[in-house]
């Protein structure tokens, strides 16, 4: 039946008051979706019920309450970590949205299609990089001894190793390497948002006199609002996950860095130096009911799944 047919046919029944028939739904969707489901399961919801699990018992499995939670809570490491990781979360949220935001609307609106897949592409290669070879780039960066920028970093005043990982500086060093390794793919993702914004809108807003600032600030932001807050959801689950990059900046420091400098630092010596997995769990569930509350708020001021009315 060719495509007139058919669109004949589906005028037909609807005149007859009737629809045409549709396929109810066949396997192959729930085949799809198997496997992401199975390991959303193995990797995701066991282990996050094994954790409350956890946190509730003791080392013999006895139930004990909030016990858990109010030993690691009163640990005099816990607040100084939460205080590091927060510290730290709000520097990389801003930085990220800002500058993701400008430049993937600069890209879109000033350069040229050609040349702006030439930058999409170069802010995407650190992205490519694993963690740990991110911070091995970046211990070389900051190193004042051969790094290339050491001018930069006499200019500052840290003349040595030991001066750029002073505790004052982390937050903005480890902010540097969420940013090189994580804005570039982001940016892309960005830039593929603002391509689904009809170009008849981007036309009317020229000739109702909108200049490029303005039809980004009070258009384009706004039409991809959601996407923003996704991006800002997404980085900050990762963000509250700081594991890597300080606990290899504190070997490279030769321990001056604290080997429990973020919440999930912690964790790892409650689990693996004390032997306490009860209060490395909780520690766990504090990070997993911080990310939920930030979640939540975002989704719930930004109706992040409300549906377009038709």
């Amino acid at each position: 039946m060719t495509l007139l047919e058919t669109e004949r046919a589906a005028v037909s029944a609807l005149r007859r008051g009737t629809e045409p028939r549709r396929r109810g739904p066949g396997p192959a969707g729930y085949l799809f979706v198997a496997g992401y489901a199975i390991l959303l399961l193995a990797f995701g919801v066991f282990p996050t019920g094994y954790s409350f699990y956890l946190a509730l018992t003791n080392d013999q499995g006895q139930f004990t309450g909030l016990n858990q939670f109010v030993k690691v809570a009163q640990d005099y490491r816990f607040v100084p970590a939460f205080t590091h990781m927060l510290v730290y979360l709000v520097m990389w949220l801003v930085v990220l949205v800002v500058l993701v935001v400008l430049v993937a609307v600069v890209l879109r609106s000033r350069v040229r299609p050609g040349t702006s897949a030439l930058f999409r592409f170069l802010y995407y290669i650190p992205g490519a990089l694993a963690g740990v070879a991110s911070v091995l780039v970046w211990l070389f960066m900051l190193d004042p001894d051969v790094s290339p920028v050491s001018w930069l970093l006499n200019s500052m005043g840290m003349h040595s190793f030991a001066a750029v990982l002073t505790p004052g500086n982390l937050p903005l060093i480890l902010m540097l390497i969420a940013f090189w390794t994580g804005a570039g793919g982001w940016m892309v993702v960005m830039y593929g948002a603002l391509n689904n914004i009809p170009d008849e809108v981007l036309e009317a807003a020229r000739m109702d006199g909108a200049g490029p600032w303005r039809t980004a600030w009070h258009i384009q932001i706004p039409m991809i609002r959601q996407w923003i807050v996704y991006m800002t959801i997404m980085a900050f689950a990762t963000g509250t996950q700081l594991f890597v990059e300080p606990q290899l900046l504190q070997t490279a420091s030769l321990g001056r860095v604290s080997p429990t400098w973020s919440p999930n630092q912690l964790a790892y010596v409650y689990a693996f130096q004390q032997g306490d997995f009860n209060g490395a769990a909780a520690i766990s569930v504090f990070l997993l009911a911080l990310g939920l509350l930030a979640a939540g708020l975002l989704v719930a001021r930004s109706n992040l799944f409300k549906l377009d009315e038709k």
